[in-house]
């Protein structure tokens, strides 16, 4: 049974910082597609970084690029999305998602349809 854990978030004032984790159990995901998507009231989902750990290939949406980093420990079997100079417009339900083949990493924007597994979020607010 794969299941994916997300924690991290919290209530942070604009500018500050967050280590969002992704905890995986049921499978090992030393070479797979993993991604972090989030979605506000309202608003559709939206793909804001992913790592594929087949390749040297990471993703950043345009909103967050220079701002996010994605990562992974393989020894730990977790995916990390460290959040920087956080804005209002971050805030948002953050999930993860994973696959064991490279397929959803390989689309110009990540679906999270296209994921197998994904988690149940850990809530982003900044104020």
């Amino acid at each position: 049974h794969v299941q994916l854990v997300e924690s991290g978030g919290g209530s942070v004032q604009t500018g500050g910082s967050l280590r969002l984790s992704c905890a995986a159990s049921g499978y090992h995901h030393s070479t797979n597609c993993m991604a972090w998507f989030r979605q506000a009231p309202g608003k559709e989902r939206e793909g804001v970084a992913a790592i594929y750990t087949g390749g040297d290939y990471t993703y950043y949406a345009d909103s967050v690029e220079g701002r996010f980093t994605i990562s992974q420990d393989n020894a730990k079997n977790t995916m990390y999305l460290q959040v920087n100079s956080l804005k209002p417009e971050d805030t948002a339900m953050y999930y993860c998602a994973a696959d064991q083949s490279p397929g959803p990493c390989l689309v110009a924007t990540p679906r999270p349809e296209l994921f197998s597994y994904r988690g149940q979020g850990t809530q982003v607010t900044v104020s």
